[in-house]
């Protein structure tokens, strides 16, 4: 059985972009009568707030956007917040480093950001990591460690990666790309890419559709469901929804946070048909609901290309502006 998720960060609202996201990946399970799945990602205690988390559930619930697994659902691949799986981290720890593949990086913040202009870089993520310390000797990391804790970081093998997304079409990222890369960080928080491709493996999630700000990153999540032995879902990366100032939407796009809209008297209906039509399921913005795009829902339909939202289109989504 096919199997989805959305995995949000509770360090802000959920906006329009979230939300659009949120909406395909469930169409998408719920199209092919799958399982979706919400995992909380909230690996970053520092940034991540449970009443955030709380104003999420309620915002999909607001949307309706109904999970089978997850927080107030099914347990039975939980636990479902990643700050209660660190154990699981820990063991895909121990396997990389029992093969080799992890070593010990003392960079500081500073002579990272001096790496510029370096070839095979990946986009989302910055220069690639010219391997400073991955040829360092026992006695010299030894010696280092007694200065500074270093971060973790993966040995990338030598070969490209390739794969097939279900929205941005074949993929090709050539030998190198992104460099070696960190899975546990200097204060011990363990990394996105690992945390990520743990939980979708240990989940069973046999799909993932995201946005494409995390195209980039697959490749380094290839790597390591490789190196762990393990089998990795199917990609599809739809685009952004970026303002007017051509960023993708953020929290400093306050009044299309979810809560904000919902709050505003905005309906439901009319937010989901906006995120229906901005993603290419509709011809124009109509009032419909989750359960109304179900019905000949598939990744073809999807648009290719990032959205740009103007401030005319946010005044039609506030009911007290869209007559003004």
């Amino acid at each position: 059985m096919k199997r989805g998720r959305f995995a949000p960060t509770p360090s802000g609202d959920m906006h329009l972009g979230n939300a659009k996201i949120a909406l395909l990946s469930w169409l998408q399970m719920r199209a092919v009568g799958g399982i979706f799945v919400l995992r909380i990602e909230d690996i970053d205690i520092q940034r991540s707030k449970p009443e955030i988390t709380e104003r999420i559930l309620t915002d999909l619930r607001w949307l309706g956007l109904d999970w089978d697994e997850g927080p107030g659902a099914s347990e039975v691949s939980g636990p479902y917040y990643q700050s209660q799986r660190t154990e699981l981290y820990e063991e895909a720890l121990a396997k990389l480093a029992a093969e080799g593949r992890l070593y010990p990086c003392f960079c500081s913040r500073a002579e990272l950001l001096a790496v510029a202009g370096a070839p095979h870089g990946l986009s989302s993520e910055g220069a690639p990591y010219p391997g400073t310390c991955r040829g360092l000797s026992p006695e010299e990391r030894e010696r280092r460690a007694q200065h500074k804790e270093p971060s973790l970081r993966f040995a990338i093998g030598p070969a490209a990666v390739s794969f097939i997304d279900g929205i941005a079409g074949p993929q090709v990222f050539p030998p190198g790309s992104g460099g070696d890369f960190v899975v546990r960080r200097a204060d011990r928080m363990y990394s996105y890419q690992l945390a990520v491709t743990v939980d979708d493996a240990r989940m069973g999630i046999t799909d993932v559709l995201r946005g494409d700000d995390l195209l980039d990153s697959t490749p380094r999540q290839l790597h390591l469901y490789t190196a762990l032995g393990l089998t990795p879902p199917d990609f599809a990366h739809a685009p952004l929804i970026l303002g007017e100032d051509g960023r993708r939407l953020a929290k400093r796009h306050g009044d299309l946070g979810i809560s904000a809209l919902r709050a505003a008297g905005t309906k439901p209906e009319t937010v989901i048909g906006w995120l229906a039509y901005i993603s290419g399921l509709l011809d124009q913005p109509e009032d419909v609901s989750a359960k109304d795009l179900i019905n000949g829902f598939h990744l073809d339909r999807i648009s290719r290309e990032p959205f740009v939202l103007t401030e005319t289109m946010v005044r039609q989504l506030l009911p007290n502006t869209s007559q003004s």
